[in-house]
């Protein structure tokens, strides 16, 4: 005999039944609905490649201003206040 396990089998089917029960609010509703996921096209990574890049961009401009001018500093540092 293995440690851990005992010879008589002892059956829970009626305690594995109670425990799956229906699901409730977004989980049924979406029970029955089949979502597919689609890759996005080239022309949509494109533009979203291009909106990041940009972005970096402009936030490195950025940075180099507020290292670089000391009146934009002070504009941060009022503002943020």
């Amino acid at each position: 005999m293995v440690k851990g396990f005992s010879d008589n089998e002892v059956k829970n089917d009626a305690e594995i039944k109670e425990s799956k029960k229906e699901k409730k609010g977004l989980a049924a509703f979406l029970k029955g609905k089949k979502f597919t996921y689609t890759l996005p096209g080239k022309k949509q990574i494109n533009i979203f490649g291009s909106i990041v890049l940009g972005l970096n961009l402009i936030l490195i401009l950025l940075v180099i201003l507020y290292l670089k001018n000391q009146e934009f500093r002070d504009f941060v540092f009022n503002v943020g206040r």
